[in-house]
């Protein structure tokens, strides 16, 4: 029988139990996923904390060393967990993620089949939105990644909704006994155009494909094979630019009647007043310094990361 009648819903418990797993939030870019042993510390710049002192609180606390520095304890969350996860393979981030659940058309009780594993990063994001009683069955021809990647869905308590199995796609393509199943499916492979047949298989009437590659001449090749059996092809590639908000001090004494950016490249953000006159966040009257709210791109931001091909399986009349 497939476990696709399951009803234990994807959450989390509001307060921490010993053997939780959380994710440690220093800030933003510093994040650690720890298990949670009433007998075990955790040591970082900011001094010690006592798992101890966890236990029972709720998620989202606000917890402190013994040199008063404090980190916060949250829920390992699809976001979160992808910020943190062991980078077994390339990984896809929550740009591409959420524009392929949306695509995919995954909603609670949906079957979607995923190939290959990877990290489990998607996996993990396809779980919460096919609970609680949806099934994503996910497959890798490495078995050690396909192992890590069992342990970590129970880490994170979404086993109940993920099946991983060791299997070469590509070269066998999906179990028969999951034909005419599938809601969506979703291929991350070197070669995806040789599973795509297989594909075709398992999806119900009117089910949704979407293939992740990298190179545009996979795209090409990969979309020359859905024209036989799938409509609306479309391609997309998905790309996030983040901002950095910050309050910095700036001379004001040039500025009058001019906006001008600061030695980073950044440019004030300035609020309106009732009288519709530009005035600065805060002003410092005993010089001419001013604090204002300065924003620009992040250095670092990332680039390309894939395409995303989507099709729809043609319905027979």
């Amino acid at each position: 029988m497939l476990p696709t009648e399951s009803k234990k819903a994807l959450s989390f418990k509001r307060c921490i139990e010993d053997g939780d797993l959380v994710i440690v939030y220093e800030r933003h870019d510093v994040m650690k996923p720890v298990k949670v042993s009433k007998d075990a510390v955790l040591q970082n710049r900011f001094g010690v904390y006592k798992h101890s002192d966890w236990i029972g609180k709720p998620l989202g606390t606000k917890v402190f060393s013994n040199k008063g520095k404090f980190v916060y304890l949250l829920a390992p969350t699809p976001e979160l967990w992808t910020l943190v996860l062991s980078h077994r393979t390339q990984i896809l981030y929550i740009a591409d993620i959420s524009f392929v659940v949306m695509y995919l058309e995954v909603v609670p009780g949906c079957v979607v089949l995923e190939s290959g594993t990877g990290s489990g990063s998607l996996s993990t994001s396809l779980a919460r939105a096919v609970a609680p009683t949806g099934h994503v069955y996910s497959f890798d021809f490495h078995e050690q990644r396909a192992v890590s990647a069992r342990e970590d869905f129970e880490k994170t308590g979404i086993s109940n909704l993920v099946t991983v199995e060791v299997r070469d796609i590509q070269g066998e393509g999906f179990p028969e006994k999951l034909s005419g199943l599938a809601d969506s499916v979703f291929l991350d492979l070197p070669q995806p155009w040789l599973a795509v047949p297989s594909a075709a298989k398992m999806l119900k009437q009117d089910g949704v494909l979407c293939s992740f590659s990298p190179c545009i001449e996979q795209v090409q090749r990969t979309c020359e094979v859905l024209r036989s059996d799938f409509i609306e092809i479309r391609t997309f590639e998905v790309l996030l630019r983040t901002y950095e908000v910050k309050e910095v001090k700036m001379d004001t004494s040039s500025m009058v009647g001019e906006s001008h950016e600061d030695n980073e490249g950044m440019r004030p953000c300035k609020r309106k007043h009732r009288s519709n006159e530009d005035v600065t966040v805060s002003q410092d009257n005993s010089s001419n310094a001013t604090s204002v709210v300065m924003a620009r791109p992040c250095s670092e931001a990332r680039g390309h990361t894939g395409y995303l091909t989507f099709a729809r399986l043609q319905c027979l009349a």
